[in-house]
């Protein structure tokens, strides 16, 4: 599967927020939004 980048502007809070939850975790950012990308329903669930 190819890989893509994400960028995403937010705020120095919230990313600090980010951090200290995915070393609680003992996780990466990067597992911490696949994870969250996980949970959403699929489009076809949205209608």
């Amino acid at each position: 599967m190819t890989k893509k980048e994400l960028h995403v502007r937010i705020t120095e809070r919230r990313m600090n927020k980010l951090r200290l939850y995915a070393a609680h975790k003992d996780k990466t950012i990067t597992q911490i939004i696949e994870e969250l990308i996980d949970t959403l329903c699929e489009p076809k669930d949205i209608l």
